[in-house]
């Protein structure tokens, strides 16, 4: 059992989390940002190790003050961005975000609010981390430190303290952007939210580890040069330590060099040049024979092109790498195998998840539409009901991806199973003009029953006569709505978005008294193209019509419910086209009524009594029952 202690730290710990930054959406955002920046820093830091150069001609050592100084500014601008995040992380644990705006606050919030103020000052991921990472250690060293050192000659040594400061600095920033990542991924379960973008931060995280390896690499190779250069000067007799560092430290090539004659001498020195500069077969390079066409390039570009793809090259292929009895080497070349194996298996591990996960709903789709096959293939199914049953599994998987919402809400706790359908059905819910004056509790109830329905392009969903099992309402795609009239003359009605069919229920739940028995559909419904709709079935629309009675009787929902029912529409359109021809055909009775007053009606050509058949048709077309519809 722990600790009332340790329980209390642990519930500050789950309150620190949801008063972070990340429970707000322009938070995320902001955090998804800020992982770039520190990816950005990891491969910004590298470039400093760049900026330690041979020159050619003289053979001695200097920085590179252009590239040092674009390296800074790079550097700070992606400090500024350290910077912000500590200032929101702060004033969110001192509650700025939360109480601002308020004069007064409660006793126990402020003991809160101060407590996770502590937290984050003391946790060791914390203040103390976040401020670690903006030291500028590597600006201090390349600006400071390393000049100096050149200026004593001590060439090799200021080789290792770079090295070893960058490492100092280095390491600490991938365990931050490490511990961020993870931070991110247990607050909202993902980073960027697309598998494309997980693929791209491993590919980035391996990229960032060759730039790394690769300028050490280069770095190491310089040094090992520089030791050449040191025992061909110590075997000449004209030449000095420091005649292996140059005159002007860090170097902007804004001005000539003054040479003394020592190093005009050992500028001259072919046999240094040969053994240690123009073929790396004269000196034992090792693993940094490649170096040698790099330490006196004077372009920037290659210089970070060769270690990168070097670096590549060794981290996928496990180091198939020549070397040296020295220590140093040997451990970076360890090192350098051990991090290349563990990163790729990573790497090939992660990218098999990620398309293993967007590869599996196809290949579910594949092995369901194989079982399909091979089902109406046994059961010597039609042609065409098996186009029919492929279509609609293709229609299917379109709309949904192969994922099933009501599986998997339907094991969620009550609450939150309503309140996620209320938020995926409201929009919906909202098109359709017949729930448009109905209150929020009687729409939840709704969402919560709801049902989505996807039909294929010319499939019969209900056929006129049969029971109504549901009432359906459109949200994409259109529905034709036929009805035959007498004398096999039939209406058609078409049901766009927002419009509904199925109102027969209505009348069935709200008649009394109450009659178990489905009412027929007064007409067939037929798709026009793939549409897709939401349902109620029976027992639910007797649910919310029994629970929220005085919502159904509000003579607004009345209305709309007239309006919208695709059999009140062609009853009117009947009524209006029979009021229409019975006075065109009045007309033409009165006017021919001058030249043949007295002709009977059965005398009237066949046009005329086609026209009086289709008229009584009209007539005698079924329209609803206003008692029984309750409307």
């Amino acid at each position: 059992m722990p600790s009332e202690e340790e329980s209390s730290s642990h519930d500050s710990k789950e309150r620190w989390a949801i008063s972070s930054p990340t429970t707000t959406k322009w938070a995320c955002e902001w955090n998804r940002a800020y992982l770039l920046a520190c990816a950005a820093g990891l491969m910004i830091d590298p470039l400093f190790l760049y900026a330690v150069s041979l020159s050619g001609p003289l053979m001695c050592l200097f920085i590179d003050g252009w590239l040092t100084m674009m390296v800074t500014i790079l550097r700070c601008m992606v400090d500024m961005m350290h910077v912000w995040n500590v200032w929101m992380q702060v004033r969110i644990a001192c509650g700025g975000l939360v109480e601002e705006g308020k004069s007064c606050v409660e006793e126990e919030k402020r003991e809160k609010l101060g407590f996770l103020k502590s937290l984050y000052v003391r946790s060791k991921n914390g203040l103390v981390l976040d401020l670690f990472v903006i030291l500028p250690i590597m600006q201090i060293v390349m600006w400071v430190a390393a000049p100096a050192l050149i200026h004593e000659g001590s060439t090799t040594a200021v080789m290792t303290v770079i090295l070893v400061v960058f490492l100092f600095e280095y390491l600490p920033k991938i365990y931050h952007s490490f511990c961020f990542l993870r931070k991110m991924q247990n607050f909202s379960g993902y980073v960027f939210g697309t598998i494309w973008w997980g693929v791209a931060l491993n590919l980035m995280a391996y990229f960032v580890a060759a730039h790394a390896v690769g300028a050490c690499w280069y770095l190491l190779g310089i040094q090992r040069a520089n030791k050449c250069l040191k025992i061909q000067c110590f075997q000449a007799e004209t030449c000095n330590i420091k005649t292996l560092a140059c005159t002007d430290a860090i170097y902007f090539a804004t001005s000539s060099v003054k040479l003394t004659g020592e190093r005009v001498n050992w500028a001259h020195n072919m046999k240094a040049r040969n053994m240690c500069l123009d073929s790396s077969d004269n000196f034992q390079y090792g693993a940094y024979k490649w170096t040698v066409s790099l330490v006196t390039n004077p372009s920037r570009v290659e210089k970070m092109l060769l270690p990168i793809f070097w670096g590549l090259m060794t981290l996928s292929t496990f180091g198939n790498l020549e070397s040296t009895t020295e220590w140093l080497e040997i451990v970076f070349n360890i090192l350098t195998i051990t991090g290349g194996l563990i990163l790729v298996t990573m790497l090939i591990g992660n990218i098999k998840v990620f398309l293993n996960a967007t590869t599996s709903k196809k290949q579910a789709m594949h092995l369901r539409m194989r079982s399909v096959e091979w089902w109406m293939k046994r059961k010597q199914l039609p042609q065409s009901f098996r186009q029919r049953v492929r279509q609609y599994e293709r229609q299917k998987w379109a709309a949904t991806r192969g994922v099933d919402e009501c599986e998997m809400i339907q094991n969620l706790p009550e609450g939150l199973r309503r309140d996620i359908k209320y938020h995926l059905c409201l929009d919906l819910v909202r098109q359709v003009p017949l729930f448009q004056y109905m209150d929020e509790l009687v729409l939840e109830n709704i969402c919560d029953r709801a049902k989505s329905f996807i039909f294929p392009k010319g499939e019969v969903i209900i056929r006129e006569g049969d029971p109504v099992q549901r009432m359906l309402f459109v949200v994409r795609g259109h529905l034709q709505s036929s009805q035959e009239l007498r004398t096999g003359v039939k209406s058609y009605c078409m049901l766009g978005p927002g419009n509904f069919t199925g109102d027969e229920l209505l009348s069935w739940c709200l008649r009394r008294p109450f009659i178990e028995r489905l009412p027929p559909s007064s007409s067939t419904l037929t798709s026009l193209e793939s549409t897709e709709v939401f349902g109620l079935d029976a027992n639910d629309v007797k649910y919310v019509t029994q629970h929220f009675r005085y919502t159904f009787m509000n003579e607004k929902v009345k209305r709309s419910a007239r309006y919208y029912s695709p059999g009140w529409r062609t009853w009117a359109a009947v009524a209006v086209q029979l009021a229409w021809r019975r006075y065109k055909h009045r007309k033409t009775l009165t006017s021919l009524s001058f030249i043949r007053p007295r002709r009977p009606l059965s005398r009237c050509s066949s046009m005329g009594e086609e026209k009086l058949r289709l008229y009584t048709a009209l007539l005698t077309s079924p329209k609803p029952n206003q008692d029984d519809f309750l409307m």
